[in-house]
């Protein structure tokens, strides 16, 4: 056997047997083909939210992590502060993308939700390289180049570099740029024969991240579902940032108060070392073994925007009277302010992680099985906290910071306030996870296929947290604040059967089901509140009929989807916007869908490709219910139960037709419909339906060189979308008690992403 298979089945079975021992976890992250997935992978790139990470694909629950594999390993073990985007690219480093199957998913993560699957380029018998250029109308330049081919014989080597200079959609004016990402990777191959490969790769990422800097917009709710812009300022290519982008904050585990630049809270840097190994015996058994370890130091800005109010000699239009009123100043400082002012909250997030990830897997058909046998350890260990500060801003393109006085009575003038009260959070500690799995892709017959899943998994997370109301100058070491220990060890589990039966030549029945149990991760510790340790169980049940013949592929699906104890934090803003609080609040409540999806790609005639999907879904809330205590005794309740879950559409419709012209160009589109989402948790605010529309030309000159051209948002729609800042508190009695109160109502929301103009251009070499 050679030298490189022994060491590496050894340092396998030595590992399984250690993490088994103590009980950690083990995953499969490696897609098995699965016949009867039926998942489509079109279109996994495009992105109307964001144009630096995959899509997001509705499945009627909630958006967690969107996971993303490479070569069989999470991007990132957790993106709650580690963004897949800082740290991934669908750039030319990768030979392959694709989406995992659901059921496989749950499998391989526990988690039931589509996932991004890749494979990076480790090396090729012949030198080859691929150059991409983007460019968008903004000013976007993004530069990729990968490279690969052989030292000796046995010896590849694969290298590439991404680099991307992002200006956004307006310019920031404290920087140049609201995405600089910079990728470089380097593996070095060794090629075991014809049985398999050795592969060690390298990968450096430097990331500025300003998503949550730039997402929030200004407009006005006219009452019917639809916004309208606020006087002077355009939804996408405005900026609402104030032009400074500087603020004062203090730190909560010093407690210093230091003045800090937006740009430099937001870089991300992340080195990793990945081993990948695949070696196929004589006896037809096939091992695989995976290993990465990663280090990442972290920095994440958010801004919200709790309220809008309008102000007249200083004072909030209302609050005249009240001896307690803030008094507002324009930026110089000494005349009274006159107009519509946000109150924002910035949130800054900081984290140092460190994790090490190890999968291992044999392979073997056997007859009509498939089957696959794995174990995986994953480790991941954080530091994390934020701070947070509050400031008052004019409601304008490139607003101007005001300062206030406390009170009517005060005479100091102050810019930014509240510091850490409400919404900073801590933990330190990690978690550490074992898993066995098992899965067999059963051809009972030719026309009958049968797929098992199953994954028993220990789960142990320990740290430290702050279990303790926020107030003002909050940090750890005010009045005898010191964090407190915290640690949990649970047994989780998923199991998937999928089969799919052809019933005659061109149609055939499909069904599946999947469940997974979770406990709280690591992050449910960061608010005050503890949160509940009670197993959260998701179960999908599918099923329907497929059609099949030379120019139809047809999918009709019925769903059900439940997730029982889902947990979430919510940062709730007290409704007297004098008392500066925020309450950051855990709890835990169950989701059901019921949906319908029916998906089918035609080819009607020669060079002509229609795809088209259609789902019908009705996410409804249950036991969402709990009470919001402030620090002044204040009571607010949020009851959301039987209402539609916020932000996911009932109704969701994409059609993608494409036609190639004598073999050179291909013109294509892509239309996203999603119907009327809820603003707000008591379903009192919505937003109407909305299209999200792509299109393009790509001509193929040579084999050698491609261009393209892309029109995002080509219908020029406007609009808001997700959610209304600030709105968690209003109900439905409150807004049908008063409907002239809602409309008209200026308001604060992320935006739909504008009109863009995309040229690229490929070149092989």
């Amino acid at each position: 056997m050679n030298l490189f298979v022994k060491f590496v089945l050894f340092c396998t079975i030595a590992l399984s047997n250690v993490y088994l021992l103590k009980g950690q976890e083990i995953v499969s992250p490696d897609s098995t083909k699965n016949k009867q997935s039926g998942e489509s992978e079109r279109n996994v790139m495009l992105n109307a939210s964001s144009a630096n990470g995959p899509r997001q694909i509705s499945i009627g629950l909630p958006s967690e992590d969107v996971s993303v594999y490479e070569n069989g390993l999470p991007t990132v073990y957790s993106s709650a502060l580690s963004a897949v985007s800082t740290h991934w690219r669908a750039d030319a480093s990768l030979k392959n993308v694709g989406l995992m199957p659901i059921s496989e998913t749950a499998i391989a993560t526990g988690n039931i939700a589509y996932a991004v699957n890749s494979f990076s380029n480790q090396g090729t018998d012949k030198f080859q390289g691929k150059l991409n250029y983007n460019a968008n109308h903004f000013g976007l330049q993004r530069f990729d180049l990968g490279v690969s081919g052989k030292i000796t014989d046995n010896w590849l080597f694969a290298g590439s570099v991404y680099q991307n200079f992002d200006p956004g959609s307006f310019d920031l004016k404290f920087t140049n740029y609201h995405d600089r990402t910079a990728l470089y990777k380097f593996a070095l191959t060794r090629k075991l024969g014809d049985k398999g490969i050795l592969s060690l790769q390298y990968k450096h990422a430097n990331s500025y991240r300003l998503d949550g800097v730039v997402e929030l917009a200004p407009f006005i709710y006219v009452g019917d579902g639809s916004v309208k812009e606020v006087p002077g300022f355009s939804l996408g290519t405005s900026s609402y940032i104030p032009v400074e982008g500087r603020f004062q904050m203090l730190d909560m585990r010093s407690g210093k108060i230091s003045d800090v630049g937006i740009n430099d809270e937001s870089k991300n840097k992340g080195h990793e070392l990945m081993l990948n190994f695949d070696y196929t015996f004589d006896n037809g058994f096939q091992w695989k073994f995976n290993a990465k370890a990663m280090k990442t130091d972290n920095r994440f800005l958010w801004i919200g925007a709790p309220a809008l109010a309008n102000v007249k000699d200083g004072i909030e239009v209302g609050k005249e009277s009240d001896p307690d009123a803030k008094v507002f100043y324009n930026p110089n400082g000494e005349t009274k302010y006159n107009g519509m002012k946000q109150n924002r909250m910035a949130y800054f997030h900081y984290g140092n992680t460190k994790s090490v990830m190890i999968t291992s897997e044999l392979l073997k058909t056997m007859n009509s099985h498939q089957l696959r046998l794995g174990v995986n350890q994953w480790y991941y260990d954080i530091l994390y906290w934020s701070n947070t500060t509050r400031y008052d801003q004019t409601v304008a393109a490139y607003p101007q910071l005001l300062s206030h006085t406390e009170t009517a009575l005060s005479v100091e003038k102050q810019t930014n306030y509240a510091f850490n009260n409400g919404g900073s959070e801590y933990y330190d500690g990690y978690e550490n996870k074992s898993a066995l799995y098992l899965t067999d892709n059963w051809d009972i017959t030719d026309k009958w296929n049968l797929y098992l899943g199953g994954r028993a998994e220990y789960y142990r997370l320990q740290g430290k947290n702050l279990p303790y109301n926020r107030f003002e100058n909050f940090w750890t070491g005010a009045d005898h604040i010191a964090p407190k220990d915290f640690s949990g060890n649970y047994f989780n589990y998923s199991l998937a059967v999928a089969t799919t039966c052809q019933l005659t030549k061109s149609f055939g029945f499909t069904a599946d089901v999947t469940t997974t149990t979770r406990r709280p991760r690591i992050e449910d510790y960061a608010t005050p509140e503890e949160p509940s340790t009670a197993q959260t169980q998701i179960v999908l049940g599918r099923a329907g009929l497929f059609f099949n013949n030379n120019w139809l592929s047809l999918t009709s699906l019925v769903s059900y989807i439940q997730k029982n104890n889902n947990r979430t934090g919510i940062n709730i803003s007290h409704p007297n916007p004098n008392m500066n609080e925020t309450k950051g609040t855990a709890f835990n409540y169950d989701i059901s869908t019921i949906g319908w999806t029916t998906d089918f790609v035609a080819k009607p005639f020669r060079n002509f490709n229609l795809h088209f999907l259609f789902t019908y879904q009705k996410p409804t809330y249950k036991k969402f219910e709990t009470d919001i205590v402030f620090s002044d005794g204040t009571v607010k309740n949020i009851n959301a139960t039987g209402n539609i879950v916020t932000e996911i559409p009932q109704v969701l419709i994409e059609i993608d037709p494409s036609y190639t012209i004598i073999d050179k160009a291909t013109v294509w589109a892509s239309f996203r419909y999603f119907s009327k989402t809820y603003a707000n948790l008591s379903n009192a605010l919505y937003f109407n339906g909305h299209w999200e529309t792509f299109g393009g030309v790509n001509y193929k000159i040579n084999d050698k060189l491609s261009l393209g051209l892309t029109v995002i948002n080509f219908f020029n729609q406007t609009g808001a979308i997700g959610t209304i800042a600030g709105s968690e508190l209003m109900s439905k009695e409150e807004v049908a008690n008063n409907p002239q109160d809602y409309q008209n109502r200026w308001m604060t929301g992320k935006y739909i992403r504008p009109f863009t103009l995309e040229f690229s251009a490929s070149i092989k070499f």
